[in-house]
């Protein structure tokens, strides 16, 4: 195992960790737009993904097979949190598509992310983007899980449809 792995595995844990004591116990009672606008806004910042085409922020030979698909992933699940935001804030009835979409993708993107750039040996090439997989990806796996709990279990129509009547955002 490298210490590129374990970076992401520990700090994966501790996101969790934290996720469990301040978030999960008031779950169930949170609006959508009080739990799913801040994690939007975490991974609305995904853009900078494309860090991994930039020299400088790459060492040279960082393997394209990885580079090109986390990047544009990335790219792509920024675009969609952003549109899964103006959905939520605007109290649309197509956020609940928009965020399942969003969603998909986004951990698609991660888990493809993290299978190249292990097969591939990018760890070599991170440079200056060595904090993206250590520390950014790990916030990002565990706020798609608590997208995905709470589209599951914790998503209530009355608490997100135009006619609502919730204070909290």
């Amino acid at each position: 195992m490298n210490i590129l792995t374990i970076n992401l595995a520990f700090s994966t844990f501790v996101f969790w960790v934290a996720a469990r004591i301040h978030l999960w116990p008031k779950l169930p009672e949170l609006s959508a737009r009080t739990v799913l606008v801040p994690i939007l806004l975490l991974h609305a910042f995904r853009h900078l993904g494309l860090m991994f085409l930039s020299p400088g922020a790459t060492y040279p030979g960082m393997p394209s097979e990885f580079a090109n698909p986390a990047a544009y992933g990335d790219l792509a699940a920024a675009v969609l949190a952003l549109a899964a935001i103006a959905a939520l804030a605007g109290r649309a009835r197509i956020s609940k598509a928009l965020v399942w979409i969003f969603n998909l993708e986004g951990t698609v993107d991660l888990a493809t992310a993290i299978t190249l750039g292990t097969t591939y040996g990018a760890d070599k090439f991170m440079g200056a983007a060595y904090w993206i997989p250590s520390f950014w990806v790990p916030a990002l796996l565990v706020t798609h899980y608590i997208t995905w709990v709470y589209l599951l279990k914790h998503w209530k129509e009355d608490r997100w449809l135009p006619s609502s009547r919730s204070s909290t955002i």
